[in-house]
């Protein structure tokens, strides 16, 4: 059982050591380079490389800067921590205090949550870990930053280029982020008119120790990718001088994975992460980079809405997490991810134009029954992808029914026969008010919607 193999590992390596970072500069890359331990087993030394062409912040503080450096570090060994969750993880690489170490606890704890639950693994956020800081070098900063323009981190698939064109008349401020890009995150900033001046890419290496020992059957699972992400694009952010970091995490990703649980594999696209993470780096990095997702007000319904209008980016687009180990990168077809993003989109794009981009028709595949039972709450688990909420869902499939000519495929089929058409709730025409959007950036979705919805 996982559970006694998660026992043991803690007890037998009890120790998990960030030792320390370094920035070295050779005058075309900053490297940032970490150095993990865990005691007894072995050693990790991932590292991180950005061109200093994308630099253009004319007045850096350098220890702010190896300050937020020194926080990508404690996002980035919880690939490694995971290996054997350790009980104790000790912190020599700088300093942190008590608050700081409950809100990384807190992050850890709820960001593992689909680990723990995968793996069959009791712990509690008191117990999962303990962090200590044996460093003493405090660090305060008041740092003269006036920020301006848009960091837009750009995943490639449907969201993401829903916020490049929302923001195509900011163009002008605007940079997209991408960490270790394939070809489609690269052409979907490109179909938007942007290049290499303008599209800032980080180099992420991950340790070969971490891939050997999870081919040893050490502990595996989830991490919370999207906290990563916020770190690292606050201090590529701060290297450009941005104001905003502009996400595309829509409310859905508030939904909890397993009903009445906080298990969420979008933990950190929440909006209680989006809070959290932006109290920490006004209190502690003290500059004024915000941090918001400006999907934050749209439902998953009309962002394929939105997106259905896009064409330029219909067929390049993807999403799929296991076509994303293909080269090209493709739409598998087979995994809730394809599912879900097929049915959401299909009241405005079934059947030709659909087929076309996924090269099938999922509707017509009997093997993915199960997974519509999970993405619609028929069944007694959400997949762990990220996925709209079971009413978007339902709506979706309870539109294209409803407006439907002629036979059923098989899956839309089988809905209307067992299920009931859920068609109450208006889902286009909502607004979520739990955002950290200014007036400027509400005006823009607003708009934009409108021009859709009568």
């Amino acid at each position: 059982m996982q559970e006694d193999k998660f026992l043991s590992l803690r007890e037998k390596y009890p120790n998990f050591i960030y030792d320390s970072y370094e920035i070295i500069d050779d005058g075309i890359n900053i490297k940032i380079l970490y150095h993990f331990e865990i005691e007894g087993l072995t050693s990790f030394n991932p590292y991180y490389l950005i061109d200093k062409k994308y630099i253009t912040n004319k007045n850096i503080d350098n220890d702010l800067l190896n300050y937020m450096a020194f926080h990508i570090g404690m996002i980035e060994l919880v690939s490694y921590f995971k290996c054997t969750c350790s009980k104790n993880v000790i912190i020599k690489a700088g300093y942190i205090n008590d608050d700081q170490i409950n809100w990384f606890k807190k992050l850890y704890y709820y960001g593992l949550g689909e680990m723990f639950y995968t793996n069959g693994i009791n712990t509690t956020i008191d117990s999962f870990m303990n962090i200590t800081c044996v460093c003493n070098d405090k660090k305060t900063f008041n740092t003269s930053y006036e920020g301006v323009g848009n960091l837009i981190p750009v995943g490639g698939g449907k969201d993401s280029n829903v916020t490049l064109e929302l923001m195509k008349d900011e163009f002008s401020s605007n940079t997209c982020f991408i960490i270790n890009p394939k070809d489609v995150n690269i052409e979907c900033c490109k179909i938007a008119n942007y290049d290499d001046s303008n599209i800032f890419i980080v180099k992420r290496v991950l340790d070969k120790n971490l891939l050997d020992l999870n081919s040893k059957g050490f502990l595996n699972g989830h991490t919370p990718f999207s906290s990563l992400v916020a770190f690292v694009s606050y201090l590529c952010g701060y290297l450009q001088n941005k104001k905003y970091i502009i996400l595309s995490n829509e409310g859905s990703a508030n939904e909890p994975t397993i009903p009445g649980t906080r298990i969420n594999h979008q933990y950190s696209k929440t909006y209680e992460f989006e809070n959290d993470f932006n109290l920490y780096t006004k209190k502690y990095f003290n500059i004024d980079i915000r941090y918001f997702s400006l999907l934050r007000p749209l439902n998953e319904y009309q962002i394929a809405m939105l997106f259905s209008h896009y064409k330029k980016y219909h067929n390049i687009f993807k999403s799929c997490n296991v076509g994303s180990k293909s080269l090209p990168w493709k739409w598998c077809c087979d995994c809730p991810k394809c599912l879900f993003v097929y049915i959401i989109l299909s009241p405005f794009l079934y059947k030709d134009e659909l087929v076309n981009i996924f090269g099938c028709d999922l509707y017509e595949k009997k093997e993915l029954l199960n997974t519509l039972l999970e993405l619609t709450l028929y069944s007694d688990i959400k997949p762990f992808e990220c996925v709209g909420t079971y009413g978007e869902v339902r709506y979706a499939l309870s539109t294209l029914i409803s407006k439907y000519d002629g036979e059923l495929p098989y899956l839309l089929k089988y809905y209307k026969e067992h299920f009931k058409l859920s068609l109450d709730t208006k889902y286009e025409k909502e607004f979520n008010n739990e955002n950290n959007l200014e007036d400027k950036f509400i005006d823009i979705i607003k708009k934009e919607v409108d021009k859709y919805v009568q």
